[in-house]
C-alpha cells in the first residue's frame, strides 16, 4: 500500500486551523492558488470537501471537525521527529517569541524578562502582542502567538495552562478622594462612580456580585481597554479603580497624587496565568521561554506564588 502525502496532512492542519485557503497560503508560504490546487488534491483523498462556502468564508465540514485534533496531533508528532525534545543551544538561539498580554503586565516584567532572557540567549527577540478582539484561543491556534498571559483566560480543553501567580483586587483613587473621610464600607465604596478595566467592554463583574449581597450598586461610569489608561482619569475626578494588587508596584513609579485602599468585600484571588498551543508543548525552546517566564513572576512572590 503506498504511503500518503504527508506534505498534504500538514496543509490539511493549515487549512483546519485558519478557515482560509488565502491564510494557509501565507502560512506555508504558498501561492492562494497553489493552496486551493492542494486543498482539491486533499478533497480527493478524503472523499469530502472539507471546507465548503458560507457567505464571503469558509467554514469546515462535519467529517473536517472531527479530523481537526487528530491531524494537529499527527502533525506535532511528525515535527518532534526532526527536532531534539532534549535541550536546545540558547548561546545561538536566534528566535523572536511573541507574548500576547496587557500594558501593565509588560510595565511590570517586560524588562526583567527580557534581562533573564538575555542572560541565557542573547539573540533572541522579546515582542509583546496587544490584546485585542481576536479570541484567545484563535489567537494560540494560528501559531503566530507563543503565549497568552492573562487573568481571563477562555479557552479550549486542548489548550496548555500553567499559574503564574495569586493577587488579589484592591481600591485606586486620588489622594484627596472623599472616600478617604471615614471607614470606607461597602455602601461609602458603591457610593462614588468607578471604572471598569475591560478589554470586551464589560461593565459587570464579581464586585457587582458580591455588592449585590449587601443590597447595594455601583455606577461604573467609565470603561477602558487597560489598567495603565485607567490610572489617569484618576487624579481629576471622583472615580475609583479596581484593580490587580500587584499593579500597585508600578503605579508608584508614576508618581501619580493616588492612593490605595481594601475593598471592603471577601473578593477571591485572582490567578494569572500564561497558556500555549500543544504545538509548542515539547518544543525546548518554547519550554524555555516558559521556565524563564514563570521564574521572572515568581521573583516578585511569595512562596505560596501569591503577592505580597
Amino acid at each position: 500500500m503506498p504511503l500518503p502525502d504527508m506534505n498534504l496532512l500538514v496543509a490539511l492542519d493549515a487549512l483546519l486551523d485558519e478557515g482560509s485557503v488565502v491564510g494557509a497560503a501565507q502560512r506555508m508560504n504558498l501561492s492562494p492558488a497553489a493552496m486551493s490546487r492542494t486543498l482539491g488534491r486533499i478533497r480527493e483523498a478524503l472523499g469530502d470537501p472539507i471546507l465548503v462556502r458560507a457567505g464571503r468564508g469558509l467554514v469546515p465540514t462535519p467529517r473536517a471537525l472531527a479530523l481537526r485534533e487528530q491531524v494537529s496531533h499527527l502533525v506535532e508528532q511528525a515535527g518532534q521527529v526532526f527536532r531534539s525534545a532534549e535541550s536546545v543551544d540558547l548561546a545561538n538561539l536566534d528566535r523572536a517569541f511573541n507574548i500576547r498580554t496587557n500594558d501593565l503586565f509588560i510595565a511590570l516584567y517586560g524588562a526583567q524578562l527580557l534581562r533573564m532572557m538575555h542572560e541565557q540567549a542573547p539573540r533572541t527577540v522579546l515582542r509583546f502582542v496587544p490584546e485585542g478582539g481576536q479570541d484567545d484561543d484563535a489567537v494560540l491556534r494560528d501559531g503566530r502567538t507563543d503565549l497568552l498571559i492573562s487573568s481571563s483566560i477562555d479557552l479550549g480543553p486542548e489548550i496548555k495552562v500553567q499559574r503564574l501567580f495569586h493577587t488579589l483586587y484592591i481600591g485606586l483613587a486620588r489622594r484627596e478622594h472623599p472616600i478617604f473621610d471615614g471607614p470606607i464600607t461597602p455602601e461609602r465604596f458603591a457610593a462614588y462612580p468607578q471604572i471598569s478595566v475591560s478589554r470586551r467592554g464589560r461593565a459587570n463583574g464579581p464586585i457587582d456580585a458580591e455588592l449585590a449581597l449587601h443590597k447595594v450598586q455601583r455606577h461604573v461610569a467609565l470603561i477602558t481597554p487597560s489598567f495603565h489608561s485607567a490610572m489617569f482619569s484618576l487624579p481629576d475626578s471622583d472615580l475609583i479603580l479596581p484593580m490587580p494588587a500587584n499593579i500597585l508596584a508600578s503605579v508608584n513609579k508614576l508618581d501619580l497624587p493616588l492612593r490605595a485602599f481594601d475593598i471592603p468585600l471577601p473578593m477571591e484571588r485572582v490567578t494569572v496565568m500564561q497558556a500555549w498551543h500543544p504545538r509548542y508543548h515539547n518544543d525546548p525552546a518554547h519550554r524555555w521561554l516558559r521556565q524563564t517566564l514563570k521564574a521572572c513572576c515568581q521573583m516578585e512572590m511569595g512562596e505560596e506564588g501569591q503577592w505580597v
